[in-house]
């Protein structure tokens, strides 16, 4: 599907979210003075808010509301043998053809049968190579003298380093089955192909939790994380429309799933993969066991002390895929008013207030007039309850238009009856809508939009 596609009904291409994405100053190119380095980007000052709220919400989500989910935040440098026990050493590789000709590389499975068959490049003609496996771990090494005895890898997940302090875990805070693991944090793969903005990268976060259970209960809990997942998107206001979910066939299937799941959603290149929910049965954990030669096993005091090693439902979620996903979803343009032959438009980020970089912008009508003061001290007021902005460059509808295309939901204009009668005009993103607020009630008035936010359709 193209971005021209009528199934796709959001404005957004991913032109326009490049475009925004870096005029904002939500992403910009790595390293883009030197032409840039492929497959990595830099966040910018809302770029980063946005990445950190949406952590946030995804960590309150996932260890905040409920008993029996803590956090961990493993190191990224991890003992090799972990990646020979994961399967990640010998499974971990895309087929990759090269053209002779034009230098062009290729995943072998990406490009028609009939050029794979015959051996001719896609894209110039030439003569491609032999297949071959490539690894996409970055591999490096670890002291001063370079040698296979010094091997490392930057890790390509997070899972792992879940997995091998479960134990660790279990004896320190008391968990019993079933129970969660959940952690944020960057990994790393040597991709062959980087596209999409910031969909596939080579440096990426992902937001994974491993839920540890009895054998005999994991598809009752794999439903159950199923449920879960799917109903916190609609708790942030997504678009439910763009999401599905698609499970994993026979061929699809990773070499440790019992079950597998993907939430997709449509992108302005189609529908691709968002968060996954895996059932990984007991695979991971026998796997480190044989390899590390240490009991793994969890002895359920509940049951006769019976031991078993658990089965692990894992959602495993992009972190940076998520902003992207997020950018898309809340990208609108909407036309406000007719001017004749000049009608009067707006680009608008629908952000849920909760994961907004700003949100709540501070505007003096004018800069003289002690307006300017004024509107500073309100802006104290907030931000310690709040991520806020204050503007007092332009016409105040400018401002209003720049503040839209942040994506801030709330925006406070101070005026000379602000200096008078102690209030303020309180703006809403989505409607437009201004109301006039008592500068005593502004704060609690703000929390209680958010709670009760609903996305306009």
């Amino acid at each position: 599907m193209t971005e021209t596609s009528d199934e796709y009904k959001n404005p957004a291409t991913m032109e326009k979210i490049t475009s925004l994405a870096k005029r904002r100053g939500f992403v910009f190119q790595s390293s883009e003075i030197y032409g840039g380095q492929n497959g990595a980007w830099d966040y910018g000052p809302l770029g980063v808010e946005l990445k950190n709220r949406i952590a946030r919400v995804w960590w309150k989500e996932m260890t905040q509301l409920h008993d029996n989910i803590v956090g961990i935040d493993a190191a990224i440098l991890m003992h090799p043998r972990t990646w020979e026990a994961s399967g990640h050493v010998e499974n971990f590789t895309d087929p990759l053809v090269d053209c002779k000709k034009c230098k062009a590389r290729f995943r072998a499975d990406q490009i028609p049968e009939e050029n794979l068959r015959v051996k001719k490049c896609p894209e110039c003609g030439g003569e491609l190579t032999d297949t071959r496996k490539f690894n996409l771990m970055f591999k490096t090494h670890i002291g001063a003298i370079e040698g296979e005895a010094n091997v490392i890898y930057l890790r390509p997940e997070t899972a792992q380093g879940i997995y091998v302090n479960y134990k660790n875990i279990i004896q320190s805070n008391r968990m019993k089955i079933p129970f969660g693991i959940a952690q944020i944090g960057k990994a790393f793969r040597n991709e062959i192909v980087t596209k999409n903005f910031i969909f596939r990268t080579c440096e990426f976060e992902q937001m994974e939790m491993q839920f540890f259970v009895k054998p005999d209960s994991d598809v009752e809990w794999f439903n159950t994380w199923k449920e879960r997942r799917w109903a916190y998107y609609e708790k942030l206001g997504i678009n439910m429309d763009h999401l599905r979910w698609h499970q994993h066939g026979p061929d699809e299937l990773a070499h440790y799933a019992k079950d597998a799941y993907d939430i997709e959603y449509l992108f302005p290149m189609g529908w691709k993969e968002l968060e996954g929910v895996h059932n990984r049965s007991n695979y991971d954990l026998s796997r480190h066991q044989q390899y590390s030669g240490k009991d793994l096993q969890y002895i359920d005091q509940d049951d006769g002390n019976k031991k078993y090693t658990p089965f692990i439902i894992e959602t495993s979620a992009g972190l940076t895929r998520s902003v992207l996903m997020t950018l898309c979803d809340a990208y609108d343009e909407e036309k406000v008013a007719d001017k004749g032959n000049d009608d009067d438009w707006r680009v608008v980020m629908r952000f849920h207030p909760s994961l907004a970089p700003v949100t709540v912008a501070v505007l003096p009508l004018m800069k003289k007039d002690g307006l300017a003061e004024l509107a500073s001290e309100i802006r104290d007021e907030l931000k310690e309850d709040f991520p806020t902005d204050y503007d007092q460059s332009g016409a105040i509808g400018r401002r209003y238009r720049r503040q839209d295309e942040a994506g801030t939901p709330f925006c406070v204009t101070v005026d000379y009856d602000s200096k008078e009668k102690n209030d303020l005009t309180l703006r809403f993103r989505d409607s437009m809508e201004q109301v006039r607020v008592p500068r005593a009630e502004l704060a609690e008035r703000i929390r209680q939009e958010i709670k009760k936010y609903r996305r306009l359709k």
